[in-house]
């Protein structure tokens, strides 16, 4: 979902000064431009939420059924339909752990590959999500059929990964480090990421997301 805004920032976090400030967003760029990339391994996690917010939609903005589906916080009692959801915050991080944007092709992937980090997401559960994001969302949130594809081939993709289950880590203690140290940590396979970034981009060319999954830094 397009990212939580949930702090007030006197400043933009970087400055001309930093390694990757070349590759990193800029405060007047829209939130359809946001992207941190895989190659962006000095960027601390902290950092890269703070330029998320910059850009991003605020709490109030993001639509209830979009909340009601994704949000383990609005879960009725004792009901878990969708294994794997994970807060707003946790998730506009995991976009910058895998290098993906805000547009809808890159929430269909964080989306799918999170949930399916936690290896309990089933068949079943894959196809109403798909419905659901495909026919109940609405705009900026609706998936077209190539997201849904993505989403996925990232929940299948998560499944098989090695990383811990996303929905689970507690990324406070880790927001000061490098995005490359994080993802050791939690066991993100960047090589696996960059295959699969490879692939849908021969897949979908077209798509506005695929250029930047595969650019390279200059």
């Amino acid at each position: 979902m397009i990212a939580e805004n949930t702090q007030t920032h006197s400043h933009y976090p970087w400055t001309s000064h930093h390694p990757e400030a070349h590759i990193l967003p800029k405060p007047e760029h829209s939130w359809k431009q946001w992207c941190i990339p895989l190659s962006a391994e000095l960027v601390t996690l902290q950092q890269a939420y703070d330029s998320q917010c910059l850009l991003g939609a605020g709490a109030g903005d993001i639509p209830m059924i979009v909340k009601l589906v994704e949000n383990p916080k609005f879960d009725l009692p004792f009901v878990d339909i969708f294994k794997g959801a994970i807060g707003l915050k946790e998730h506009d991080l995991v976009h910058a752990l895998l290098g993906r944007g805000m547009l809808p092709a890159d929430e269909a992937f964080v989306i799918g590959f999170t949930m399916g980090s936690s290896n309990r997401m089933g068949i079943l559960e894959k196809k109403l999500y798909s419905f659901i994001a495909k026919n109940l969302y609405p705009k900026y949130y609706k998936m077209s059929d190539e997201d849904i594809v993505i989403f996925t081939k990232a929940a299948h993709l998560g499944y098989v990964s090695d990383c811990q289950p996303l929905n689970k880590v507690d990324f406070e203690p880790l927001m000061h480090l490098p995005l490359a140290e994080v993802r050791r940590q939690v066991g993100i396979e960047v090589d696996l990421l960059q295959a699969f970034y490879k692939l849908e981009h021969q897949r979908f060319p077209n798509l506005s997301s695929s250029p930047r999954l595969i650019a390279q830094p200059s």
